[in-house]
């Protein structure tokens, strides 16, 4: 490969590419400031200008998940029209699509959440799943869902999308399996929001 200008175009934009990519092929273990600088085709201390180290450039790769996970999110929101239901599968498919495509950058993005007590990560990550929230809100206005904590009844959600993603790249679950699945866990969480409301 014929090696690029120390000054790459957008070097910032072409490291994280190059390495989303790393981490969806090889996984976090292969990632390195020198492979990724070498296979964009410039000297090995260019990245530096723009990530003092590894875990910079892990951060900002989660950083930027979110923000990618976030944007997914609302696209599939807005695609799917007002209907409250509709919305809700649309958004529940569109996370587990991101879950399932991206099984190793997610865990690096919650695993860099978790690592940080705040700070842009935390910042990107509410962000995503502000979309998570408005909808449950909705749901709840719409009678759709009980009055209740938003945040709770999104974690719970959110752990049923998850599972189910889980259940996908974990190969206990085949692919094709995968819309009727979703849509069994929706009705489930539908059920089960509106009966724990009338329960309490």
């Amino acid at each position: 490969m014929t090696k690029r200008p120390y000054h790459h175009g957008n070097l910032r934009t072409a490291l994280l590419e190059q390495a989303e990519r790393t981490v969806r092929e090889r996984g976090v273990d292969e990632l390195s400031l020198r492979e990724i600088a070498r296979e964009i085709g410039v000297s090995h201390g260019a990245p530096r200008r723009h990530f003092s180290d590894r875990q910079a450039l892990l951060d900002a790769l989660a950083e930027a998940g979110f923000a990618r996970l976030g944007a997914e999110l609302r696209a599939a929101a807005d695609e799917a029209g007002e209907d409250f239901e509709r919305r809700l599968h649309a958004i529940a498919a569109a996370y587990v699509r991101f879950a399932t495509r991206d099984a190793a950058l997610l865990e690096l993005m919650f695993a860099g959440k978790e690592r940080e007590a705040s700070g842009p990560l935390h910042v990107a990550a509410d962000d995503a799943f502000s979309v998570l929230l408005e909808l449950i809100v909705q749901g709840q206005q719409q009678g759709a869902l009980d009055p209740g904590d938003p945040e709770r009844v999104g974690l719970v959600l959110f752990a049923t999308v998850q599972g189910v993603a889980a259940l996908v790249t974990g190969g206990m679950v085949r692919p094709e399996q995968l819309d009727g699945l979703l849509t069994d866990a929706i009705a489930h969480f539908l059920r089960g929001s509106r009966a724990a409301g009338r329960s309490g």
